[in-house]
């Protein structure tokens, strides 16, 4: 069973991680799991109290596959916790990295967006809130989920096509994914 790792923190964003942890486990067997950089009670934008017992460390221990950074309002401004060294440890472990959203900004800072092609919310959201950020050149204005070398960017408003890329890394199989994406477009037919 692939392994998935939801990093959660302060004010995460409640539509960005929903279709992940809706339906990986009960409907493709895949095993997903929340972490946070402090542990303990929070809530999401939206206002829902979660408890996250567990931390970084125990995520590199569980040697997920995939590696997703959920957006939120802690990763804007100075005070973003600093995730860099387990983002690199995980990606030095051959795990795909994933951010979405504010996501972004945690792997711009560790440097992951420097050398691939990324998205965001826009290129000055992480020129303007990832001090270090490098990888101004290889920014793609793109609507939906940016994938490369076990990478995977989006905006905040791609939630849909986030979730397949993550179900792709974790090895979900083609027909799976594109069941699950003509799913979700159904309504807007």
């Amino acid at each position: 069973m692939a392994r998935v790792s939801l990093i959660l923190t302060p004010g995460f964003a409640d539509w960005e991680y929903a279709f992940i942890a809706g339906t990986a486990s009960p409907f493709y067997g895949i095993d997903v799991r929340f972490f946070a950089p402090t542990t303990g009670q929070f809530h999401s934008q939206g206002g829902l109290a979660v408890t996250v017992d567990s931390g970084l460390q125990q995520c590199l221990d569980w040697q997920p596959e995939v590696v997703v950074v959920i957006g939120g309002t802690a990763w804007e401004g100075a005070h973003a916790p600093d995730i860099s060294d387990f983002l690199q440890a995980s990606r030095s472990r051959g795990a795909t990295i994933a951010g979405i959203c504010g996501g972004t900004l945690a792997l711009a800072r560790a440097g992951l967006l420097d050398t691939v092609p990324h998205t965001s919310n826009s290129p000055d959201f992480l020129q303007d809130n990832a001090q270090g950020y490098a990888g101004h050149s290889l920014y793609r204005n793109s609507p939906v989920a940016v994938i490369a070398d076990r990478i995977i960017t989006a905006p905040g408003p791609a939630p849909v096509s986030f979730t397949c890329a993550v179900f792709d890394a974790a090895g979900l199989s083609s027909q799976s994914i594109a069941q699950f994406r003509a799913m979700l477009a159904a309504e807007h037919r």
